[in-house]
């Protein structure tokens, strides 16, 4: 399996390198990385309805595809294949807000849920179960949004999950914040939308 190692670490960086406001661009969408910056994966855009996620090497890892009915209005689906075709996972995000919460199911079909609280928050937080339901769920991790560059607008997500989660289930943590990172910020779309 061309993955091996690359998600056993409960913390990894997702981000958009960091490039020269005057010069075009030609390097991936965005970086899987240790937190200290060894770079493990990359993300490129193929179009608005596909991405790969291949090791630094160029090896395939996972294939995410869109899809989309009713255009803003409609459920959103993220579907992700592995390098030998085989499906093994998916985001489902639904509603006028698609950032808010964010529907997950593992390879194994375990489902999780990407939540933030509101709008203004910078943090989602990773429950089996819906976060305001009581007695609270028990956190499973976290993805934490920042900005790398406020000039050009680079934005930056630290995934931390619980060391419980397997490889695959990280994998599909990791593929989920590339579909928030589509929600929130299109490819060709200079600024964020939720």
């Amino acid at each position: 399996m061309p993955d091996t190692g690359l998600f056993d670490s409960a913390a990894v960086v997702v981000e958009q390198p960091r490039r020269s406001w005057w010069r075009r661009y030609r390097g991936p969408a965005l970086t899987v990385a240790t937190v200290e910056g060894t770079e493990l994966a990359r993300i490129t855009f193929t179009d608005h309805s596909r991405s790969l996620l291949t090791t630094s090497s160029g090896t395939l890892v996972v294939r995410i595809d869109r899809h989309t009915r009713f255009g803003q209005f409609g459920t959103v689906r993220f579907r992700f294949t592995g390098a030998a075709g085989e499906e093994i996972g998916a985001v489902t995000a639904r509603g006028l807000v698609k950032t808010r919460q964010l529907g997950l199911r593992t390879e194994g079909g375990r489902p999780l849920l990407l939540t933030r609280p509101g709008q203004l928050y910078r943090e989602w937080q990773l429950t089996e179960t819906d976060p305001e339901e009581v007695p609270a769920p028990v956190i499973l991790g976290r993805v934490t949004v920042s900005t790398v560059d406020a000039w050009i607008g680079l934005q930056r997500y630290l995934v931390e999950t619980d060391p419980g989660l397997d490889a695959s289930e990280r994998r599909t943590v990791v593929a989920a914040v590339v579909c928030l990172h589509l929600l929130r910020r299109p490819p060709g779309e200079g600024g964020a939308v939720g």
